[in-house]
């Protein structure tokens, strides 16, 4: 009798053990939500982006960052784009203003808005700072908010430049782009390993990327994020080009995303539970 009592317990055991695991499993392989990963893609993205045209429009004349310039390059400004620059007062500033309706830009993005700089040095000066605000700024019809101050931190060991970077940013994601809206605060070490010693282009600029992030994607899930191996970020494309982070969104596994080995390309790939999805970056 007790010998029948304990197979009978056994068997239950199994059943049940046998149904976790089928339940499980079966979360697992249904988990293949990337939103979290693709709004801090997109956050990423948009915040580098802003420092880019910040630091173009704080470098030289009109021409130097404006397509197609006297020395060739192609910034990402277009000619609607109104460019400001105060030095006389202190910290100077700039606003690059690109009207009050979209305007196509040489990254085939549109843009609207004001983008301010207030900055108490050049880009390349040791400790020198600038503070990036927005008034009403979309791009692709997604406003822009909130500040991302970046400070000179003068030469590493290895004779590059770094900064480190603070974001408190909001995106308003338009009804054309799914809606919602992305809450974005990060903290970030920028290293420039190439490009530093030709001033007058731009192009050949190359930056890695390290730190931390936290956040709520467009669907109100709050999540947290660290770069796993060096964002590598090159002027001369619009998308970061390799490099990886990992994100959790809360309640569910550790996502893995991977922006390739160097191919300038809108593509990356998130690891979920050990399933690849594909994701276009924006």
């Amino acid at each position: 009798m007790k010998t029948k009592n304990l197979m009978k317990y056994l068997s239950v055991v199994a059943i049940v053990g046998i149904l976790f695991t089928s339940c499980k499993k079966k979360t697992e392989d249904t988990d293949r939500d990337t939103s979290a990963s693709s709004d801090n893609a997109l956050a990423e993205g948009t915040y580098n982006d802003v420092h880019n045209i910040a630091d173009q429009a704080s470098s030289g004349t009109l021409t130097s960052y404006l397509a197609p310039s006297t020395s060739g390059e192609k910034g990402l400004l277009s000619s609607c784009a109104v460019v400001t620059i105060n030095t006389t007062v202190n910290p100077h500033t700039i606003t690059i203003d690109f009207g009050s309706t979209n305007c196509l830009c040489s990254d085939n993005r549109y843009r609207r808005g004001i983008i301010n700089v207030s900055y108490t040095g050049l880009y390349r000066d040791s400790a020198s700072t600038h503070t990036i605000s927005f008034t009403n700024y979309f791009v692709n019809d997604n406003q822009v908010m909130g500040t991302k101050t970046v400070t000179n931190n003068g030469h590493n060991g290895a004779g590059h430049l770094t900064f480190s970077i603070q974001v408190n940013g909001t995106i308003i994601k338009s009804a054309a782009n799914g809606g919602g809206t992305i809450t974005w605060t990060s903290t970030r070490t920028r290293e420039w390993i190439a490009g530093e010693s030709t001033l007058a282009t731009w192009s050949d600029d190359e930056y890695l990327i390290t730190g931390t992030a936290s956040g709520t994607n467009a669907q109100g899930t709050t999540f947290t994020a660290s770069t796993t191996s060096a964002l590598d970020v090159k002027m001369n494309c619009h998308y970061i080009v390799a490099g990886g982070f990992q994100i959790t969104p809360n309640g569910k596994a550790t996502r893995y995303v991977d922006f390739g080995s160097g191919a300038c390309d809108n593509q990356a790939t998130v690891t979920i539970n050990g399933n690849i999805y594909n994701i276009t970056l924006h």
